[in-house]
């Protein structure tokens, strides 16, 4: 079979570029990409470049680095990043890149340091930055000169997120306005980590993030999650077929009561969708669970005794919160679970998920560890046996994009917020003469 004209990537860079241009300018609205968006090296770089490099990233929770000095490492793409609580207590972000001659100061993924210190010729930097030992230097060498190259960090309900670029888009004042009030109840920052997960799943990073935007696969394909999961998300009530009524009937009841809920605990529930027109693009909205209604277990019910923060109820549904390109969170009543893809080529994906729990719940009296996780890795791993399904397709030449259903709205408005973003970053390229 010859491979379809949409299906290719010309040689040469200025052809490559080319054609990269034309398949941007061409996006068809309400369908899928077309194959070298998902398969082709050079849309990876340019992903890298104009989403990864270019807009707010989720690197980790303030629950990840409770002590001066504890750090966390985020690769992304050729990047690396150290998240540190510096001797103040405020959360700064470096390039993972001594000053020197460059060698890459810190290997771990989690740690702790009194100061950062090169491995190869000693260079040491307060967790702040600062270069505070190079050894015997030439005269007038200026260690001010030398500190740590800073990453732009915002720190949003004790959620961390960096961007790359030295100007980074200026909504996120305007986001974090709306989405903090939603989960500074659940205290996040106070929160301590129960459990961490990385997942490598081999697909390209936008096909975990579409998988992620619709539930048409939920109740075939997540039985752990359906436990809980409405089967009626991302159903117009009007779309609702008649085999899912009785269970809308039960999400009506549950959404009554979280309401009263969520009013006599001062949390807003109300849905905010602004997933493209935006850099910064994100949704968030309060949802009852089905079951007990409590949190994300087989049954429903509460998976640690130990409530969040101020909160007097567990029957608090789930606080989504979804932030365009890299992440997703569920806030409940007793526990936090962030989710985060980093992508590592343009077949492989990292996917990292992070329970958080009360910071005095205890392992074994106030929660089970499988209890706690079991849904989403279940779900996980389910996930990405249908993203690599998924990868697998878009890379055949038998390949043509297809027709996003009513419920796949979200996944079309994300692919509609990427295009925008690579059309943005192609225009400011283009005025600066690049």
């Amino acid at each position: 079979m010859t491979l379809a004209p949409e299906n290719r990537i010309a040689e040469g860079d200025r052809e490559t570029r080319n054609e990269i241009d034309r398949l941007i300018d061409g996006r068809r609205p309400g369908y899928s990409l077309p194959s070298p968006f998902y398969t082709s090296p050079d849309f990876f770089a340019r992903d890298l470049e104009a989403i990864f490099a270019s807009t707010w990233i989720f690197a980790a929770s303030v629950a990840e680095v409770p002590e001066a000095g504890d750090f966390v490492t985020v690769d992304i793409g050729t990047y690396s990043v150290i998240i540190i609580r510096d001797d103040d207590g405020a959360i700064r972000a470096h390039h993972n890149v001594c000053r020197h001659r460059g060698t890459r100061l810190l290997n771990d993924l989690t740690g702790s340091v009194g100061n950062i210190v090169c491995g190869y010729h000693q260079w040491t930097y307060t967790p702040g930055g600062e270069l505070i030992s190079a050894g015997v230097q030439a005269p007038g060498f200026d260690m001010a000169c030398f500190s740590l190259r800073s990453v732009e960090v915002r720190v949003i309900g004790g959620l961390i997120f960096i961007c790359l670029s030295p100007t980074p888009p200026e909504d996120i004042d305007e986001v974090a306005a709306v989405i903090e009030p939603y989960i500074a109840g659940h205290d996040i920052a106070g929160a301590k980590v129960a459990a961490q997960s990385d997942l490598i799943e081999d697909s390209n990073w936008k096909l975990v993030m579409e998988n992620n935007r619709e539930c048409y696969h939920c109740e075939a394909g997540h039985p752990e999650l359906t436990c809980t999961f409405f089967p009626t998300y991302g159903y117009a009530p009007e779309e609702i077929p008649k085999r899912l009524q009785p269970a809308y009937q039960r999400y009506l009841d549950a959404e009554e009561q979280l309401h009263e809920n969520c009013e006599r605990n001062g949390l807003p529930y109300a849905l905010v969708e602004e997933l493209s027109g935006r850099p910064t693009g994100f949704r968030i909205e309060r949802a009852a669970l089905d079951g007990k209604g409590e949190s994300y277990t087989m049954d429903g019910s509460a998976a640690s005794a130990k409530l969040l923060g101020d909160l007097d109820t567990f029957v608090l549904g789930r606080a989504s919160l979804h932030v365009q390109p890299n992440t997703w969170f569920h806030a409940m009543g007793d526990h936090v679970v962030t989710f985060s893809l980093l992508p590592l080529a343009a077949d492989k994906t990292l996917v990292r998920t992070t329970w958080l729990v009360a910071s005095d719940a205890e392992e074994g009296v106030d929660y089970d560890l499988e209890n706690l996780t079991t849904v989403w890795i279940k779900t996980n791993e389910q996930d990405a046996h249908f993203c690599e399904l998924a990868q697998s397709g878009v890379s055949s030449p038998a390949y043509e994009p297809g027709p996003y259903a009513p419920t796949e709205s979200q996944v079309d408005d994300f692919v509609t917020w990427y295009i925008e973003r690579l059309k943005a970053h192609r225009d400011a390229t283009d005025s600066r003469g690049e």
